[in-house]
């Protein structure tokens, strides 16, 4: 390494690896907040101020990450398991998710403070961890969908257009040199905006003021709906896993010490700055694995180096020109990279179930094998047939993330338990 985790280098390198970390993290927020912003307004007004809020939101959780957290170069991003959730919860209202994912921030923040982190990783067995990562990605599917067919116009361009752009995208994955392969994703933004643009034209991406209610800095109100909470506790249990599992891999590459206080840091604050995000109406931030590719690349594991990064996207937040062009950024575009991260996830899911041997028979398939199963079911479900449940449990009878993983956890713990050995 370059630079070690605690070493400071000078002005030059730090604007550089500053920038570099930036031009990592931009995607990660662009995508998410995008496809959120779309899901809760048609005003690109208001779109454009969502995603205001979400960078400063995710600039400063990255500069009290590394500062006063788990002080590791870890990037910051919106979290996809609460898009699942919020994708799900599309028939509750914007007061009741948001006051959701503040009260799961809360329960995140008194796990990762409380050390009862330590107690609970039993239950979060290797089959379970690999069958909620490929839930995520099979419960994206319906919104994926949507992305990459905005409409019946041009149907076939642009399937073949998603189906290209993931192909061209995992190419350039496998045969990037160093830094360029972190740069995947962004290049798959600019290059598929510029092609898409030059084909069909710039699309409509609705009116502008039409909405002055959807302007609010912070949350109108508070709205607890019991089956909404009870949702976003499942999204939740992913999140832990997906923080924890950032914190240990990136930890242990660089030999950091005292793993356990930065993991009870980490989670703590990673728990009040979702709560900051329930508050202000923003979809709440995770700590991204891919940092670990970054690393690697570059030779340069110093933490202090995210702090231009964090700065970068906090001044996002007072640029709205900038927010705005970025909301320009057609559906199909944004559809072909959430296939390809979601790709990404599910091989995730898969690489785990072959490295512990999730799979060793037929109990231990069913285990796997079910859960998807239900999953699916519940996410491609019409809604005429949602809307025939009681409204307390809606949120959770429609949400496919939430029944699989109830579903995994049954038949891990309770149905099969015996076969845990396996």
């Amino acid at each position: 390494m370059k630079y070690q985790l605690d070493d400071k280098p000078g002005i030059g390198a730090m604007v550089l690896y500053g920038l570099q970390w930036w031009v990592v993290s931009l995607p990660c927020v662009v995508i998410m907040g995008v496809v959120v912003a779309r899901l809760h307004y048609t005003d690109i007004g208001a779109q454009t101020f969502y995603l205001q809020k979400l960078f400063g939101v995710m600039g400063t959780a990255t500069l009290v990450q590394i500062f006063m957290g788990h002080r590791l170069p870890l990037v910051v991003g919106p979290a996809a398991t609460l898009l699942v959730g919020i994708v799900a919860a599309t028939a509750s209202s914007i007061n009741a998710v948001y006051t959701a994912i503040l009260a799961g921030g809360a329960i995140l923040a008194v796990i990762g403070y409380s050390g009862l982190m330590t107690r609970l990783r039993f239950f979060f067995t290797p089959r379970i961890i690999a069958v909620i990562l490929i839930l995520i990605a099979f419960t994206l599917c319906p919104t994926i969908l949507k992305l990459v067919f905005p409409g019946p116009d041009h149907a076939i361009f642009h399937l073949c257009f998603a189906l290209t752009t993931v192909g061209v995208l995992i190419l350039w994955n496998t045969w990037a040199p160093g830094v360029w392969k972190s740069m995947t994703v962004i290049i798959g933004i600019a290059g598929g905006t510029l092609v898409y643009l030059l084909v069909l034209g710039t699309p409509s991406l609705g009116t502008a003021g039409a909405d002055p209610e959807s302007y609010f800095l912070f949350l109108p109100r508070l709205e607890f709906h019991m089956g909404t909470l009870f949702s976003f506790v499942f999204c939740f249990l992913a999140l832990i896993i997906n923080e924890l599992g950032s914190i240990e891999s990136v930890g242990h590459m660089l030999k950091a010490d005292t793993m356990a206080p930065r993991i009870r840091s980490g989670m703590g604050l990673q728990g009040l700055a979702n709560m900051a995000a329930g508050g202000l109406g923003v979809i709440g931030p995770v700590d991204f694995s891919l940092s670990a590719g970054v690393i690697a690349a570059t030779g340069c594991a110093s933490r202090f180096t995210l702090a231009p990064a964090g700065v970068g996207l906090v001044l996002c937040a007072f640029i709205p020109q900038l927010v705005l062009l970025l909301s320009h950024i057609p559906s199909p575009v944004m559809g072909a990279l959430m296939l390809y991260l979601m790709s990404a996830q599910l091989a995730s899911g898969l690489a785990m179930l072959v490295s512990e041997k999730g799979v060793t028979d037929f109990n231990s398939g069913i285990t796997v094998s079910l859960p998807l199963m239900v999953g699916i079911l519940i996410s491609f479900a019409p809604p005429e047939v949602m809307s025939r449940f009681p409204e307390l449990i809606r949120p959770i009878i429609g949400n496919g993330f939430a029944m699989g993983t109830l579903t995994v956890v049954i038949l891990e713990h309770i149905v099969f338990r015996k076969g845990k050995e396996n």
